[in-house]
């Protein structure tokens, strides 16, 4: 244990000593910020590049995408996205809350906490859904709700699978009762959806709270997790602290999940694609290729 901690502090010393020197010689190219990068959950450090598909090359944990890095991974090749918006509605009128959305937008380069598109996956034509942790962590205010909800009514009237990769921290606190509402209005189009005998796949990725999991998150034909993904209502802390009992070390992972029965499959990142590929073959009735 001290020589796997001595050796990540002999990494960090080395790269901070190169930085330093760097500085101090302009005619040397800077090395860049993102040169290695640390696991959250092994704590090892590898350079970045060995992060394939952000999974850590150590011992395998998923670390976020962004909702482009998703579908580049998913898709055949190109796609469309629908339902674009630049409204930024503040209904409660919330101290600094528009400055906040346009701050983000600006850095993100989103519109929103999720992004809705069209395209081919398996080349089997499908709308997908990918929310984005990035923009204020994925909660789920109105334009968040309204666009799933106009996703979910566009895939029903093309008759359309639907895929929805979730990852949140609950509703938007800054929007009150009308960010609690897509909860409702949500599960509502996919009522009509599901009526319809169409495909709903619910991919849950890390991590999965609050609203989001209170309602369509766990509505899908076929529930899917990521490894190492955190899916619950409220926080391990919360939980503890309220029944007083000790909980145990993998509470709310997608594994301790999948044996409660809340999920279906636990897919690695690398074979994401196949197996969406696979189940929508399923679903059409069509050979996989």
């Amino acid at each position: 244990m001290e020589k796997s901690f001595k050796k990540q502090k002999d990494k960090l010393s080395i790269f901070k000593n190169l930085r330093q020197r760097n500085r101090k010689n302009k005619n040397t190219r800077e090395i860049p910020e993102d040169l290695f990068k640390k696991c959250p959950h092994c704590n090892e450090i590898q350079t970045s590049a060995s992060y394939k598909d952000n999974v850590c090359p150590n011992c395998g944990f998923h670390l976020p995408m962004n909702a482009y890095e998703r579908m580049d991974l998913i898709y055949d090749g190109r796609y469309k996205v629908l339902f674009t918006t630049k409204e930024a509605p503040n209904p409660l009128d919330f101290p600094g809350y528009g400055e906040k959305i346009d701050e983000l937008k600006q850095k993100t380069k989103l519109d929103e906490a999720v992004v809705c598109s069209i395209g081919h996956i398996g080349k089997i034509k499908c709308v997908v859904c990918v929310m984005d942790n990035r923009f204020m962590m994925g909660s789920m205010g109105s334009v968040v709700g309204e666009k799933i909800t106009k996703a979910i009514e566009f895939a029903l009237k093309k008759k359309l699978p639907l895929i929805i990769f979730t990852t949140s921290g609950g509703a938007r606190m800054q929007e009150g009762i009308f960010s609690l509402m897509q909860m409702a209005k949500v599960n509502g189009a996919l009522a009509r959806f599901k009526a319809a005998n169409l495909l709903y796949v619910s991919y849950i990725t890390h991590p999965t709270y609050g609203g989001v999991s209170a309602s369509f998150a766990p509505m899908g034909d076929i529930v899917i997790g990521e490894p190492f993904a955190m899916y619950g209502f409220a926080g391990r802390r919360v939980i503890a602290s309220t029944i007083k009992q000790k909980l145990p070390d993998d509470f709310q992972t997608t594994k301790y999940n999948m044996d409660a029965g809340f999920i279906d499959l636990i897919v690695e990142r690398s074979k994401c694609k196949q197996t969406l590929g696979k189940i929508l073959a399923m679903h059409q009735g069509v050979r996989h290729g």
